[in-house]
């Protein structure tokens, strides 16, 4: 397994990662696959180029023999009474993956990445109430719930909870 930050020379594997990711479970993210699947892969290359590209603003991958596997994303709070935030984004591992520690492996990483930003004193994330496997990896990496938004999502006919967690660094 190896894990490193993605760059643009990742972004056709990454986006592939990621609207699988919507589609396969449309229950674990805000975004969907019927909005994102047309957004032009130059877009994306552009994102890597300018929004993730920066200490503050990353995406992390997982791969196994080469091929990519999990996804994290990271962004600092830009404004000066937010910046002591941070926000993960977009985890997901493939299901023929799950198992072999890459989830854990992803958050790992980005905490010890956040710790080195000075000033950084918090991670926020959410994650749907019934995501239990993501919200055990959660808690056992230290997150604590801070709040629960009943309703948050709409999927179909049915309304999804979400928990806001956070980590003090």
């Amino acid at each position: 397994m190896e894990i490193r930050r993605l760059t643009e020379s990742d972004a056709d594997s990454f986006w592939a990662l990621r609207l699988r990711s919507l589609r396969e479970e449309p229950m674990a993210f805000a975004r969907s696959f019927e909005e994102d699947r047309t957004t032009p892969i130059e877009d994306i290359v552009r994102d890597f180029r300018t929004r993730w590209n920066s200490p503050e603003s990353f995406i992390l991958g997982a791969f196994i023999e080469g091929q990519l596997m999990g996804l994290v994303g990271f962004y600092r709070e830009t404004r000066i009474k937010l910046r002591h935030k941070g926000g993960i984004w977009g985890m997901y591992v493939a299901p023929e993956a799950r198992g072999q520690g890459l989830g854990r492996a992803l958050l790992v990483e980005l905490i010890a990445r956040a710790r080195q930003l000075p000033g950084l004193e918090q991670l926020h994330l959410s994650v749907v109430t019934r995501q239990l496997a993501a919200r055990k990896l959660y808690e056992s990496c230290g997150f604590v719930c801070y709040g629960l938004e009943r309703w948050a999502f709409k999927l179909g006919d049915e309304y999804l909870d979400d928990e806001h967690l956070m980590l003090y660094l």
